[in-house]
Parts: C-alpha cells; sequence; structure tokens
C-alpha cells in the first residue's frame, strides 16, 4: 500500500467521519497543530535524558492522539465506536497538576521571566510549550464556532504549564541554572 494517495493534492482533505473540507479549514488546523505538537513533544522525549519523565510524556503524545482524533471528526455521533478509544477524562488535567506539584518540589521558586534553553533537553521542552500555546489558541478559535469537548481547552493550558516547568527541571538535574530575564 503507497503512502501517497493523492486525495489532497487539490487542497481539500477529508474528515473523520465524512465530508471534505479546504486544507486551511480551522478545524483541520488545530488538529495540526496537536499533530505538530506531539511531534516536539517526541523530538524532547528522543533527547537526553530520555528517562526524565519519558512514560509522563508518552502517555500525553496517546492524549494527544485522543484529542486529534476527536477534533478531525466534527459529527462525533457518526463515528461514535471508534472515538470510544480517543476520550480524554477530566482526570488527565488531574494528573498534568499532579506532575506539575511534583516537578515543582525540586524546583527554587520563580521570581522573574525564564529564558527559554539551557540543556537541549529544556530547549525542546520549551519550543514544545510554545506550539502547545499555539494549538491552544487554534482550538479556542474552532470552539468559537464548532463544538470542541470542553476538557480540550485546559488540558492544552495546563500541558504548556507542564512542559515549561519539566524544561526547568531537565536545566536542574543537569546542573544548568535557567537564565532570567
Amino acid at each position: 500500500m503507497a503512502i501517497y494517495t493523492r486525495a489532497g493534492d487539490k487542497g481539500r482533505t477529508a474528515l473523520f467521519g465524512g465530508g471534505k473540507v479546504s486544507k486551511s479549514d480551522l478545524r483541520v488546523s488545530a488538529y495540526g497543530e496537536v499533530d505538530e505538537l506531539n511531534s516536539a513533544i517526541g523530538a524532547a522525549l528522543a533527547c537526553a535524558p530520555e528517562d526524565l519523565c519519558g512514560d509522563l510524556l508518552e502517555s500525553i503524545q496517546r492524549d494527544l492522539f485522543s484529542i486529534g482524533g476527536q477534533l478531525a471528526a466534527p459529527e462525533p455521533a457518526k463515528v461514535a465506536n471508534s472515538l470510544e478509544r480517543a476520550k480524554l477524562p477530566p482526570s488527565r488535567v488531574t494528573a498534568l497538576e499532579t506532575a506539575i506539584d511534583e516537578a515543582d518540589t525540586e524546583l527554587a521558586p520563580l521570581d522573574a521571566f525564564v529564558l527559554p534553553g539551557g540543556t537541549m533537553k529544556a530547549a525542546l521542552l520549551h519550543q514544545a510549550r510554545t506550539v502547545c500555546r499555539r494549538a491552544e489558541r487554534e482550538i479556542v478559535a474552532l470552539a468559537e464556532t464548532a463544538s470542541v469537548p470542553n476538557e480540550f481547552i485546559p488540558y492544552l493550558n495546563r500541558l504548556s504549564d507542564l512542559l515549561f516547568t519539566l524544561a526547568r527541571l531537565a536545566n536542574h538535574r543537569a546542573n544548568v541554572s535557567d537564565k532570567t530575564w
């Protein structure tokens, strides 16, 4: 089976559950940003030290697949059975908050803005944080005109906080001081 289909060569794409839209459609943009975020987290995961919150970040990647799948389905009732696997329970937001609180126990309190950077791991986590913020903005924009599950915006908001905290943790564990503004 070929990876290419040529189906999108005219700038349109199929949605999950039926229908075609322009590749510039807000819905496509929203799930595209979530896909980019997932890749950014994958890059951070692949960077040493790989064991820094690896299981947590992988579980987040799975959550992002769930979010993307649901965003790609403008009429979820049509594909309810397929979306059963893509549910994102509200407890996932709580899990992110718990991870932030646990990481914070190792970190000095903040009293200034932190410049993104430090170790490669921290820099990639900061980059993932900014992609997360962009994905959140796209989903907020989509939610102004279409139905979006209520938990997506809080999840991404908390995820960006977690990625920031993990970037600081990566620097801290490598004995690299955060540079502040």
